[in-house]
């Protein structure tokens, strides 16, 4: 089997019975309300490939965890193959279908050790191969033409040693847009989810999507509209469309995904979260704890009681993931964290339930 399948997820989650409501449901498969993430800033510092995610993601799969996530871009590619190694470390313990695992394609991923001059790397791999013109690429850093994304995809399989995702996303449109202007930018994404639908039918991924940082959020300058690329979906995949998920960061600095109205569904404002629910897409929380900028000072006691009235919970990391793990509307939320013991504590606020809205809305009043 080369997905996850309703059936090898379910059986997953049973493994876990203890956890409370740690599972949700989502085009039939079951995703864990926690997700890994293997993202770490500044790709090209030295400092982040003396470590691995190796230890981890077998830690996290143990623990309940079957969302893994990373990009072609992260760690130019080393967290692609680490989760590929980890996943043939397991072997027989984990399989295949009990897995919901996605990358993220749109960002030159060179790759490691780096290439002495980028520039001509790109040249060479890139546009000398006919996936792109020099035009098409931003900053030296991000293409989204359908060849080069097709390459992209192709080539995040056969890092991780997969012959498929269950998700795969185009990674950060929005840092086209301004460029392209509103009517190009559009035009763009439909010859995009018009290649993705042709991918999800040769077999390389079961869904698609859109992962944003601003996209979703800025009403200012970048703003993506989720009904438009429903439009788009529908119009080049029809009613069987593969276009399922976004991926948008939220956490307790960052809530604007639920409290803010930046989005429109049939003329009317709303945030974030009542599109895609309106819409029937898919939301996947990313940056649960703001690279550990959430931090710098204790939440309150006001904080903890409201999230976990059991006072099981003994950290404000598995507080700020607890909020995650709790909104309204979000399937899965996504932390990082290379090591194993750190992946254990968190996975520890699986063992209680979330806090029900009335008392998660309280949290907006303090």
């Amino acid at each position: 089997m080369k997905y996850a399948t309703p059936e090898g997820t379910l059986e997953y989650a049973k493994e876990f019975s203890n956890y409370k409501d740690f599972y949700t449901r989502s085009n039939g498969l079951i995703f864990s309300k926690l997700g890994l993430g293997t993202f770490i800033k500044e790709p090209y510092k030295e400092e982040n490939y003396v470590f691995d995610y190796i230890s981890a993601v077998k830690e996290a799969i143990k623990c309940g965890i079957n969302l893994l996530d990373t990009a072609s871009n992260y760690r130019y590619g080393q967290s692609e193959k680490e989760i590929g190694i980890a996943l043939k470390e397991l072997g027989d313990e984990v399989k295949r279908e009990e897995l919901i695992i996605c990358s993220k394609g749109g960002f030159i991923q060179l790759e490691y050790p780096f290439p002495e001059n980028p520039y001509l790397w790109i040249e060479d791999n890139i546009i000398n191969a006919n996936l792109a013109k020099k035009e098409d690429i931003e900053l030296d850093q991000h293409c989204m033409t359908p060849d080069f994304l097709e390459w992209s995809c192709k080539r995040s399989l056969q890092n991780i040693g997969l012959e498929a995702f269950d998700i795969y996303y185009l990674h950060n449109p929005e840092m086209q847009y301004l460029r392209l202007g509103e009517e190009k930018f559009y035009k763009t994404i439909e010859t995009v989810f018009e290649r993705f639908e042709a991918l999800a039918k040769k077999g390389l991924f079961q869904y698609y999507g859109v992962a944003t940082w601003n996209g979703f959020i800025n009403k200012e300058m970048e703003s993506i509209s989720l009904e438009k690329l429903l439009e788009i979906a529908e119009k080049v995949g029809g009613k069987e469309h593969r276009f399922k998920y976004i991926q948008t960061p939220f956490n307790m600095a960052k809530t604007d995904i639920y409290t803010m109205p930046t989005q429109s569904v049939a003329k009317e404002e709303c945030t974030l979260l009542q599109a895609a629910h309106r819409l029937g897409i898919g939301v996947i929380s990313s940056s649960s704890l703001l690279q550990m900028n959430l931090f710098h000072k204790s939440f309150s006691a006001e904080t903890g009681v409201v999230l976990d009235s059991s006072m099981k919970l003994k950290s404000d990391i598995q507080l700020a993931l607890q909020f995650a793990r709790s909104t309204p509307g979000i399937v899965s939320s996504l932390f990082a964290s290379k090591v194993p013991v750190h992946i254990r504590e968190n996975c520890e606020i699986s063992t209680i339930k979330a806090a029900a809205k009335s008392r998660y809305d309280l949290l907006y009043r303090l």
